[in-house]
């Protein structure tokens, strides 16, 4: 009996034309081709592909160029407008596309070990290779982190190239209607139907609905009889309690150097308060291990021996919001001691105000309410399920011929590179074999 998988909502965001390309031959530029009507649901010789890429991100672009490097016939399919909607804004447009230290330590997922066979066959390495092909200028950032020096865009036409070079037909602005399969795989679409032997799912996840994330390639593995850890939003600012935003709301726009610790992970940085919580790389990358519920416990004078510094001062009349300015901007000084400790000349303040002082400092504990969801999450957490996977091949155990790469699946990588790199490495493992 054929798989089917009904029509799923949400699958496009425009019928704007871009770049219908209509392959004619390896190596060959392709053509714009209009888009049509739902076409009966015959697969025809022409509309016949090797291979069916759903998502025209990292990932799915990288994907396609390995199997048409491969000599297999490629169709990418996106709902977007324009292919690499969030490479474009990574790295604040100049795209973070890779880390050099790059490891499975670096990621999260129920299956932990899942991801080590993919980044061992691709590494930083390997993409700075075809990056310095195309004459990529990047530079280095602190812990490994790789930026264009230009521009994210410079990216996305080294895909594009690549693509074209590889004979990989793109079609823009496609909604995917309804995917069945019985002897092949039989994609329906508002430009026709497509059939193939092989389908990669590279939709991504839930982040940046306002780029045209949705949930379909999870409603996708669902339906297919795949489990799906349940996805949440990751590298994303957090909300205080309402108690906690009526003491540091004022404080928004305030950042400043600290370590934060949570669900066995601590990550130094710079942390940002906001009107709503806290944000900031250190918050970013804690919030992939917070567990609701659970408190943050910020160490916000990492470098320095606080009670030490009151101690030397102990006999000094000055205030102690005057001394810590010292060591954290004024205004959080300020706020701090009015609303955690005491504002007091150090004379006057005993020794086990100091201490506990000093603790509250650096072990400064609060339970967010939550975050502010997939509006401003950089990435999704969870998704297809790691185990109903092939780690070699990213085939679906389940499913001959239908693969999963990038963002939907349950591997999430810290700031820094890290999610890009999983959707190269992915995309580079699953073409190997699609």
């Amino acid at each position: 009996m054929p798989w089917a998988i009904a029509p799923i909502a949400g699958a496009v965001i425009s019928r704007n034309s871009a770049l219908r390309k209509r392959n004619k031959g390896p190596h060959q530029r392709a053509e714009v081709r209009p888009a049509s009507s739902l076409s009966e649901t015959v697969v025809t010789t022409e509309t016949r592909k090797d291979v069916i890429i759903i998502g025209a991100g990292a990932s799915g672009l990288f994907c396609a160029i390995e199997c048409g490097r491969r000599g297999r016939s490629v169709l990418v399919l996106d709902h977007a407008a324009r292919t690499g909607s969030k490479i474009r804004i990574s790295g604040g447009g100049r795209c973070n596309f890779t880390n050099r230290s790059v490891t499975a330590g670096h990621y999260l997922s129920r299956n932990p070990a899942f991801c080590r066979s993919a980044l061992a066959r691709f590494s930083p390495r390997d993409l700075l290779s075809l990056i310095e092909k195309h004459h990529i200028a990047y530079s280095e950032k602190e812990a490994g982190q790789l930026f264009c020096v230009k521009s994210s865009r410079d990216v996305i036409a080294m895909l594009e190239r690549e693509c074209d070079q590889a004979g990989v037909e793109i079609r823009l602005a496609c909604r995917v209607a309804d995917v069945r399969t019985a002897e092949h795989f039989s994609v329906t679409t508002d430009q026709g139907v497509f059939g193939s032997a092989s389908l990669v799912i590279a939709t991504g996840g839930l982040s940046y609905a306002g780029l045209g994330a949705t949930g379909f390639g999870h409603a996708l593995a669902r339906r297919f009889g795949l489990t799906v850890v349940p996805p949440r939003p990751a590298l994303v600012p957090f909300v205080f309690p309402a108690r906690e935003r009526s003491v540091f709301g004022e404080l928004a726009g305030i950042s400043l150097d600290a370590d934060v610790s949570c669900g066995g992970k601590r990550f130094r940085g710079s942390i940002l308060f906001t009107h709503r919580g806290l944000s900031g790389p250190a918050a970013l990358q804690a919030s992939l291990y917070w567990i609701p519920g659970e408190p943050l416990i910020i160490d916000l004078l990492p470098d320095t021996d606080i009670l030490g510094v009151f101690m030397e001062k102990r006999r000094s009349r000055t205030a102690m919001h005057t001394l810590l300015a010292q060591h954290v901007p004024k205004r959080f000084a300020q706020v701090w001691c009015d609303r955690k400790m005491t504002s007091k000349p150090l004379d006057q303040t005993a020794d086990k105000e100091l201490r506990e002082a000093a603790a509250g400092l650096h072990a400064w504990q609060v339970v967010p309410e939550g975050t502010e969801g997939y509006a401003t999450a950089e990435v999704t957490a969870g998704g297809v399920a790691a185990d109903e996977l092939s780690s070699k091949t990213m085939e679906a155990r389940k499913v001959p011929g239908l693969y999963f790469i990038g963002e939907v699946v349950d591997v999430t990588g810290e700031l820094g590179g890290y999610n890009l790199h999983w959707a190269w490495a992915s995309g580079f493992a699953a073409g190997q074999y699609a």
